[in-house]
């Protein structure tokens, strides 16, 4: 489904964020993707939803080579993306529903799709009794929840979460661990960047290992090892 190709990446002052990767994700996979800040994980993300080209190389969606795409149709890869990121980015002056809901109409989503589908989108993330609270009436596992919300209820394919739990509390991360590992069973492709041991040890999936721009593990039992 998601493959790199010899991708190499190095800004302007030279400096080398990704170094000659090549790995592939199968559809429905769970990955992890451990390594120090400044690894290039967050870079290597970035690749899939096509904020950042490669130097060199090339990132495919399925078929599709990701940076070939004139500016028209990323959007319409980026659809197929749900986003989930360490600082929530919930809109502060709309409620749960409304966060949620305002994701599914910038995808052109009707009213009729949309009340019915909010509701039962927080209901999978056991939300469903804070559906009219604003971001500053949640804690943070749950505005953690209601990003997870906002990210599937579009149905993508992919589910990318950058440093999800960074800000959680151990409870709260096993929470949202459990929650992303649902919406895997259901049958969504989901990579995740952590630096925590005890979510990869929960998690017991492939865990991808960055150093320096480069891979150097990438195991199929839910090895933590930098």
């Amino acid at each position: 489904m998601i493959y790199y190709d010899k991708v190499s990446k190095t800004y302007a002052d030279n400096s080398k964020a990704l170094i000659d990767i090549s790995f592939t994700i199968e559809a429905k996979e769970f990955v992890s993707i451990v390594g120090h800040s400044g690894a290039g994980k967050t870079t290597l993300l970035k690749m899939l939803l096509a904020e950042e080209k490669p130097t060199k190389g090339s990132v495919f969606f399925e078929s599709t080579n990701i940076h070939k795409l004139k500016k028209s149709k990323i959007n319409t890869l980026r659809r197929r993306i749900g986003t989930v990121f360490q600082d929530y980015r919930l809109l502060p002056n709309k409620t749960a529903y409304e966060n949620i809901a305002f994701a599914m109409e910038a995808a052109g989503r009707t009213d009729e799709e949309i009340q019915a589908d909010v509701p039962h989108v927080l209901e999978l993330v056991d939300l469903g009794k804070k559906i009219w609270s604003f971001p500053h009436e949640l804690s943070g596992g749950e505005k953690q929840r209601v990003a997870i919300a906002r990210a599937i209820v579009n149905q993508p394919d992919l589910i990318i979460a950058d440093e999800p739990t960074g800000n959680l509390d151990p409870t709260n991360t096993h929470e949202i661990i459990r929650i992303l590992k649902k919406i895997n069973d259901l049958g969504t492709t989901v990579i995740i960047t952590t630096h925590n041991k005890g979510v990869i040890d929960a998690l017991g999936g492939r865990v991808i290992t960055m150093e320096n721009g480069k891979i150097t593990r990438d195991d199929k039992n839910g090895k933590y090892v930098l």
